[in-house]
């Protein structure tokens, strides 16, 4: 699946109708106005990852300032806030586009799912690099990642953990599985058996493992990145939609142009992994970023439009299921986080339209008659782009 061009309105100034009324820095945050010039102490230098500017400081500095100007903030983001906000998430898509190249628009998507507390399928041939580019995610925040390959022999408590018996203590104990990390790469998911996939619903969405009727919550941020491959698909089972519907995005990661093929080879041989990246932030400042996320202000309007574009995909006479609330909650909280990579802490239109066809396509179950002609999700959801009128800013 290519993505469409991701439109960056870091600079200059959005329609104001689609912002709240300008918000007043409240007194003792005064160091909103230094942070959106500066990380801590460090000064910013300038590079560029795809569309957005990168800005260089160390971690520590940028972790201390940044989450200080977020913490003093309530109701939707400041413009220093979001400022800060875009220039971390620069950081963190340099960090990862230095092992995964040539990739930018896949990068912010993945870190705008992170961020909106989403989980990402990855459907792509192997060795494209998609298991790296989870990897460079967590290395970059410093998390914990674990990683289970799925296989048909693969059981339930191999993923969410067990409870034993201790002998020593005369009770119970609960050991947990690797699904308890920040960053959990579920590669191959569809070569388990269903009843294996049917453990990753509970915790997908409530963030919680519950074994012997005892929840038990997994570490924020938490982040699902599951891998299978659309080529072999002797010995697979395909994900319920029930499962599919889990997740926030769907991505394809794509071959490389030849330039960037030739600096991966290059990369390989100088030893380029994500196990060489320094982390530029930690999860403490991942939560706060997440927390900024969840105040990006909508407008009603952008509400409604993303509502006529999932009940366009139930209407549409080639579509058999269309996109479920579910899908459009999905795509308001990515659209808030996107957003806030622009240094922007309000949505527009373009933001909604960019991540229409990550966050539905995987929803769609297209009618027989659609599929035997060779229609794909996203031929149906760029028709629907076109037909569902954009709403304008005079209108609000």
């Amino acid at each position: 699946m290519t993505h469409p061009p991701i439109p960056d309105h870091q600079h200059g100034p959005a329609p104001r109708p689609w912002a709240t009324a300008p918000t007043t820095t409240p007194a003792g945050s005064a160091s909103a106005s230094a942070g959106s010039a500066s990380i801590g102490s460090a000064s910013i230098g300038s590079a560029s990852v795809g569309s957005a500017p990168v800005r260089s400081a160390s971690a520590g500095a940028g972790a201390g300032a940044g989450a200080g100007v977020m913490a003093a903030q309530s109701g939707p983001p400041t413009e220093a806030e979001a400022h800060v906000f875009a220039e971390m998430v620069s950081r963190l898509a340099a960090s990862v586009g230095s092992v995964v190249l040539g990739k930018p628009e896949v990068i912010r998507l993945a870190l705008t799912a992170l961020l909106a507390e989403g989980h990402v399928l990855v459907e792509d041939v192997p060795g494209v690099g998609k298991t790296t580019l989870a990897r460079a995610i967590a290395a970059s925040v410093n998390a914990v990642w674990r990683r289970i390959q799925f296989t048909p022999d693969l059981l339930p408590s191999d993923v969410t953990g067990v409870t034993i018996y201790n002998q020593a203590t005369r009770g119970f104990e609960f050991h947990d599985g690797p699904i308890f990390a920040n960053i959990v790469i579920a590669d191959e998911i569809n070569r388990a058996s269903p009843k294996t996939q049917s453990a990753l619903l509970e915790v997908m969405e409530e963030r919680r493992v519950t074994v012997d009727g005892v929840p038990h919550p997994v570490p924020r941020p938490f982040l699902v990145v599951a891998t299978q491959n659309p080529v072999e698909m002797d010995g697979t089972y395909r994900l319920p939609e029930a499962q599919l519907d889990r997740f926030l995005m769907k991505l394809s990661v794509g071959y490389p142009n030849e330039t960037i093929e030739i600096e991966v080879l290059r990369g390989a041989g100088a030893g380029r992994s994500p196990d060489t990246l320094e982390p530029v932030a930690d999860t403490a400042l991942v939560k706060q970023l997440i927390s900024t996320a969840q105040r990006v202000y909508i407008a009603d309007p952008l509400y409604a439009y993303a509502v006529r574009l999932a009940a366009a995909t139930r209407t549409h006479p080639r579509v058999r299921v269309g996109v479920s609330p579910r899908g459009v909650i999905a795509l308001t909280r990515a659209a808030r986080a996107f957003a806030l990579t622009a240094g922007r802490g309000f949505v527009l239109p373009e933001d909604v339209k960019a991540l229409v066809e990550a966050v539905f396509a995987h929803r769609l179950l297209l009618s027989p008659d659609a599929q035997v002609r060779g229609i794909t999700p996203l031929d149906v959801l760029r028709e629907v782009i076109d037909t569902v009128a954009v709403p304008m800013p005079a209108a609000v």
